[in-house]
């Protein structure tokens, strides 16, 4: 059932691009002479219209990734900045802890014989 769905869409997709063009053609309000100079012109400035567009891309992309990697740097150095500062704090607690516990035990006392 599927690809008889998909068959039904290109068909009606087909078709309705098919009257498109028809109907364009018919209602273009210049000749057909103009419209194939225009259409002519357009498909020259095309390379250079992608060119640019690529060029366009590439830049934006060259910022995309300086962004990336600034933004990479400041949370790795945050990331360490973060496990010092827990691994310090670990080190006083357990320095708290060893000095509780000394002041909680009881004296030792000699061995009964």
């Amino acid at each position: 059932m599927s690809t008889k769905r998909s068959g039904l869409f290109i068909g009606g997709l087909l078709v309705g691009s098919a009257i498109g063009a028809v109907t364009g053609l018919l209602m273009a309000p210049r000749t057909g002479k103009e419209t194939r100079q225009i259409l002519k012109k357009s498909a020259d400035a095309l390379p250079e219209l992608a060119e640019d567009l690529s060029t366009s891309v590439q830049l934006q992309a060259d910022r995309l990734s300086e962004t990336a990697m600034r933004n990479w740097d400041e949370t790795l150095i945050r990331l360490k900045e973060a496990i010092a500062a827990g691994l310090e704090a670990t080190q006083r607690e357990r320095q708290t802890l060893s000095e509780a516990e000394a002041e909680v035990s009881p004296p030792s006392r000699p061995p009964i014989r």
